[in-house]
């Protein structure tokens, strides 16, 4: 017999908003004219763009810090324009990079327990871009390493602990970038353009890999996203401005595996991906509901799920990473929905009787731990990311801050990384003439690799204190 409904644990997942008292209230959203989410969040933090006079600022809110939020609560306020990109470091959950008119990256370090005062310094200051800077990505597998992508269509790619741009690929783009996208391990980045092309591009051979010119026919702006097999999904407009969305193989750009038409509405649909469960959720800007689709293997590939309508339209969305969910409660997705005065947290659930974990719903996911630093990736190694489970829960460890050494600049900060600092120091000792020198810098990196051990013991057992204190809490 032949089965009418495709089986998928996915089929009944429902979208629900919280209470009210469980928004964030009172924040004066950006109106600024820009396609991006005006949103990020961390398993700590939601930051939201917000309307400032004389230059552009965000909120960072502890997730706690749900009701009313004061006029005079601190913001982030170093740009002198507009902030129009706001993204949170993976593997730092106290960094933030922004970008905005102003032509600057700004890299940004949270306190612990969130702000008391306006944050106008930040660590670090990314100049490069000749216009506007309206997209900021954080590489998902190496440290320090940030993507901007700016009007001026030029892709810069940063090593924030030295605030050095070691790559520009300032003549791939003949219009402006929509958004860019890196793949899983970060090898390479897909992006959508005015040109109405989607390329595929390897950043460190500076090469296009791949392209499709009119991906989609419509004039209105596109978004091209890398998923976990490595092909791409894009949403735009078909010549008649109906929304579409397709998904590409990259080997075969020639046709789409999938296209489907969905509605006549103008709002740019922005894609989230999961790539745990392989679903996808569209929010259009400007629409009141989030469409969710699960991809697969088997035809039609792209496959409707379900539909979370409500009665006011979104201005932008923030999407929480799989280690901020409550795998008690068979939570796959956070959304932080933007009004024009607030913001709205929605969870996405799937219903299941049992209360114990769910472990076909919770892979392994992304963890906070890069797999690489910044110069091995630069000189071309790829990793995977270091995946956690959830089983327990997901614990916030530790943030190291973020430090940053300025090559060639007399400058008084300490490194970015303690290990470049120990690889570092050896390479002087040829030039220093005394033997004596060296004996005392082996008995100085002695000390400091025993110290750094007693540190790693002492977080060791912080956390598992943590862990004791989180059961005897639930």
């Amino acid at each position: 017999m032949r089965r009418v409904v495709r089986q998928s644990k996915f089929r009944h997942v429902f979208g629900q908003a919280v209470k009210n008292d469980q928004c964030y209230d009172d924040i004066r959203v950006s109106r600024v004219t820009w396609d991006s989410s005006f949103c990020a969040v961390n398993p700590r933090f939601v930051a939201i763009i917000i309307e400032a006079s004389g230059g552009g600022a965000f909120l960072v809110l502890p997730l706690h810090k749900t009701g009313r939020i004061d006029k005079s609560y601190p913001t982030v306020c170093g740009h002198t324009g507009p902030v129009l990109d706001i993204d949170w470091c993976p593997h730092n959950d106290q960094v933030i990079a922004s970008g905005s008119e102003d032509c600057t990256v700004m890299v940004w370090q949270i306190p612990e327990n969130g702000l008391t005062l306006s944050l106008t310094e930040p660590v670090v200051i990314l100049e490069g871009h000749s216009k506007r800077v309206g997209i900021v990505a954080w590489h998902p597998t190496t440290r320090n390493v940030l993507l901007s992508a700016g009007c001026d269509n030029a892709i810069i790619i940063w090593n924030v602990g030295t605030g050095e741009a070691l790559i520009n690929l300032d003549d791939m783009h003949s219009d402006m970038i929509y958004n860019v996208s890196w793949n899983r391990n970060g090898s390479l980045i897909c992006t959508a353009s005015k040109d109405k092309k989607v390329r595929v591009i390897d950043p460190r051979k500076q090469e296009i890999v791949a392209e499709k010119e009119k991906a989609h026919e419509g004039a209105r702006p596109m978004r091209a996203i890398f998923l976990a097999d490595g092909n791409v999904f894009t949403t735009g407009f078909s010549r008649m401005s109906e929304r579409q969305l397709a998904l590409w193989n990259p080997k075969n750009m020639q046709e789409p595996i999938a296209l489907h038409e969905m509605d006549t509405s103008n709002g740019v649909l922005l894609p989230f991906y999961d790539p745990d469960t392989s679903i996808i959720y569209l929010c259009g800007k400007g629409d009141s509901s989030i469409r969710y689709f699960e991809i697969t293997d088997e035809s039609p590939y792209v496959h409707y799920l379900n539909t979370f309508s409500s009665k006011e339209p979104q201005r932008g969305m923030g999407y929480m990473p799989k280690r901020g969910l409550d795998v008690n409660k068979c939570e796959i997705a956070r959304f932080f929905k933007l009004h024009e005065r607030k913001c709205e947290p929605i969870i996405m659930t799937v219903p299941r009787k049992s209360d114990l974990f769910q472990d076909d719903l919770y892979p392994d996911t992304a963890g906070p731990e890069a797999a690489l630093e910044a110069e091995e990736w630069f000189e071309g190694r790829n990793a995977e990311p270091v995946l956690i489970s959830l089983k327990h829960g997901y614990i916030p460890g530790k943030n190291r801050d973020l430090k940053v050494v300025k090559k060639n600049i007399l400058d008084s900060k300490p490194t970015a990384n303690k290990k470049c600092d120990l690889i570092n120091v050896p390479k002087k000792t040829p030039d220093m003439a005394s033997v004596q020198n060296e004996a005392k810098l082996d008995e100085i990196l002695k000390e400091i690799k025993s110290i750094k051990d007693t540190i790693c013991n002492q977080d060791e057992r912080i956390s598992k204190l943590e862990q004791q204190m989180a059961k005897i809490a639930a």
